[in-house]
């Protein structure tokens, strides 16, 4: 008897994208596409719902985004395999994914068979990352293994982006004026945003922009 395809949670808010790709998927005999959401918040809870093998989610999503919902999946669900998939090779992104517990991340330019063979890879336990940016997670790791950043270590210490995201919400911006001074998409200042948040022990931008000046980060 042959074994159960693997059961798949599609999570992106591109309706044509996502029939696609449950075309794709479901034209597999190993493969099984078991439910839809169209953003993070919905993902987390068709996750609870249907158990899924594993997850394929968009990074960039209005709402909650696909960052935010891998941390709040593996949370509550640890187990589960969550693979990102992105349309831009954003390090930053790609780093909080991993560091959440995405076990992918690859780019939606990836051909069909290609995607396939990363996921197969994934539902047996290996990591599943896009080849080109596989060499920038091998550098990133051996940058942190020789202490180059131990500045990082310690919690309340924002990155060198993470300043210039506050110095920028501290002077009233929004988070799309500080993509477009920044050149960064606006879930990575989303991410920073919550970054500094969680640093500095606080609640809101303003809280933050105080507890920046009290610490002389400002």
């Amino acid at each position: 008897m042959s074994a159960k395809p693997a059961r798949i949670l599609l999570v992106d808010d591109h309706i044509l994208f996502r029939e696609g790709l449950a075309g794709i998927l479901n034209a597999q005999a190993d493969l099984q596409v078991i439910g839809e959401a169209n953003d993070g918040l919905e993902a987390l809870v068709k996750a609870q719902e249907l158990k899924p093998d594993l997850i394929l989610m968009d990074v960039q999503m209005p709402g909650m985004d696909g960052i935010e919902a891998v941390r709040q999946i593996k949370q509550n669900q640890p187990e589960m395999i969550v693979v990102m998939l992105t349309v831009r090779g954003d390090d930053e992104l790609l780093f909080e994914a991993l560091k959440n517990g995405a076990q992918g991340y690859l780019l939606k330019e990836i051909r069909a068979q290609g995607l396939l063979d990363m996921l197969r890879s994934a539902l047996q336990g290996e990591a599943a990352v896009s080849p080109h940016l596989a060499g920038r997670v091998l550098a990133e790791f051996r940058r942190l293994s020789v202490g180059t950043a131990p500045e990082k270590e310690d919690a309340g210490a924002l990155t060198e982006r993470e300043n210039q995201v506050l110095i920028q919400a501290a002077d009233g911006a929004t988070d799309k004026e500080i993509a477009a001074e920044l050149n960064i998409s606006l879930n990575t200042v989303k991410t920073h945003v919550r970054n500094i948040l969680s640093k500095l022990h606080v609640r809101t931008r303003r809280e933050a922009a105080k507890a920046a000046k009290a610490k002389g980060l400002l």
